[in-house]
């Protein structure tokens, strides 16, 4: 049984299959209806479960899309839709949504519940967001990279600015799987997980952790973002005025190589964390990083139910 809570339950050469059917799957459907299914519809029958404890805009029309075009169907769920809300355990749960459906993504307010669900289910199940990690947002932004680029990831130098949040963690899990290389510049406060760095520098990532906007983004090819308050953070002023250093402006972006990308995952907060001048200037990939998050899951699904090998 297949699930994709982490980037590192697909791996490096799963990683790299799913980016490359990607890549396929959005060149395919090149002037075609967006509601219209793929050659094959190589998901034909199968129901994918989404269920949302917090709320979501690209992950929730993501998924969706992504199973319609892959000929499937979604039941979208949230979360006091269920008896979860009323007592009912995330086992039984489980246990009765893999008897309904093929395959269930959840965005859970607490990572060991999501992972408490897969260990239970018979099915795949997909980490949608939660605390911890966003490892479909992560493949989405690969894949805008390599697009951008023309070439893989391997070898890019990024820098991620801000908040060491759960996307600069998938970030920070893919720079060990994919090899390439990630400055992360943040609020000593607010600093990533030492255990999720560590891990990817065993991998042999070169993962720098830094509190210095310039230094992070200095020759970077990838410069990425997030909001400063994220769903659940009780300390929103606190936040902003620790972190008005490290907003993506054009002073900022010009240190890094010329050309470079903007990322950023959205929703934004337009004038913290990111200048309008940045988000929709030339360098901004923010729109198609946002259309990927459809291919990347759908790539995801058809790794999940064994349609792209080992």
């Amino acid at each position: 049984m297949r699930h994709f809570l982490t980037l590192a339950d697909a791996g490096p050469a799963a990683l790299r299959r799913i980016l490359d059917c990607a890549h396929a799957l959005k060149a395919a459907r090149a002037g075609r209806p967006k509601g219209a299914a793929d050659d094959g519809a190589r998901l034909a029958g199968r129901v994918l479960a989404a269920i949302f404890e917090r709320p979501s805009t690209r992950t929730r029309l993501s998924f969706d899309i992504a199973m319609r075009q892959l000929g499937g169907g979604t039941i979208t769920l949230a979360a006091g839709d269920l008896q979860l809300g009323r007592g009912e355990t995330i086992h039984d749960t489980a246990r009765v949504m893999s008897r309904m459906v093929d395959a269930v993504v959840i965005r859970a307010r607490a990572h060991a519940d999501l992972e408490a669900f897969a260990a239970a289910a018979d099915v795949p199940v997909i980490n949608g967001l939660t605390e911890r990690a966003h490892p479909c947002q992560a493949v989405a932004d690969l894949m805008t990279v390599e697009e951008r680029l023309g070439r893989p990831v391997a070898g890019t130098r990024w820098a991620w600015l801000g908040d060491g949040n759960n996307v600069a963690r998938s970030l920070i899990e893919a720079a060990g799987l994919m090899g390439f290389a990630l400055r992360v510049a943040t609020p000593p406060a607010y600093a990533p997980d030492a255990g999720v760095v560590a891990a990817a520098r065993a991998r042999g990532a070169a993962v720098e952790t830094m509190d210095d906007p310039l230094r992070a983004v200095a020759g970077a090819d990838v410069v990425a973002t997030d909001t400063w308050v994220s769903m659940g953070d009780e300390d929103a002023a606190a936040r902003r005025r620790a972190m008005e250093p490290f907003q993506v402006n054009p002073m900022l972006m010009a240190a890094a190589r010329p050309g470079a990308i903007f990322l950023h995952c959205l929703p934004a907060h337009r004038g913290e964390e990111v200048t309008d001048s940045v988000i929709d200037g030339p360098q901004s990939a923010v729109w198609d990083e946002a259309e990927n998050r459809v291919h990347a899951q759908k790539a995801i699904l058809l790794w999940l139910f064994g349609h792209l090998g080992d």
